[in-house]
């Protein structure tokens, strides 16, 4: 997050299952007109819950992780580092993604997906939440968020005290 942005959208682990089936819901009505998906793809780590969840609700049980960095310590967008890439049994036995689905829970600035996709040109991405700067690079999303939005998943949050909008205090 940069300092600069002053919205936040905490998910609660609810919100996110409800939006991870929704997506699901979508990529299942797409996999009706295109085909069974026969992999799934993890952008980890943000797009593991997401990809468990998607893939039972698929019926897809090969799942594999490409490990992109984009993102250091939880404050801003950085150089991408490509952690692990994509079996070579995927990359050669897949045609370039086709009946892939790539997974993650934000595209942000795209640029993520837009790595990922010049190993898997043909596969079929999609996120949870989108920014519009992020949009062109994904297939298909639920959720649109603006830009200047900070994202808190579940994953991230702890309960406590939270400032009213108005930063005013009662009592």
């Amino acid at each position: 997050m940069t300092e600069t942005s002053p919205k936040a959208f905490p998910v609660s682990w609810d919100q996110f299952h409800r939006d991870c089936k929704a997506l699901a819901w979508r990529l299942a009505g797409i996999a009706d007109a295109n085909g069974e998906w026969e992999t799934v793809i993890s952008i980890t780590r943000g797009g593991l819950v997401p990809s468990a969840i998607i893939a039972r609700e698929l019926g897809v049980r090969k799942i594999e992780t490409v490990c992109v960095a984009s993102y250091h310590e939880y404050k801003d967008q950085g150089q991408l580092i490509v952690l692990k890439e994509i079996s070579r049994e995927i990359l050669e036995g897949e045609g370039n993604g086709k009946n892939v689905l790539v997974i993650d829970d934000l595209t942000d600035t795209g640029a993520t997906a837009a790595k990922v996709r010049e190993m898997l040109p043909q596969a079929h991405f999609a996120t949870v939440y989108a920014k519009p700067s992020g949009k062109p690079t994904v297939d298909t999303y639920v959720t649109e968020v603006s830009q200047d939005t900070w994202i808190y998943f579940p994953w991230d949050l702890d309960l406590s005290y939270v400032e009213p909008i108005s930063g005013k205090r009662d009592g």
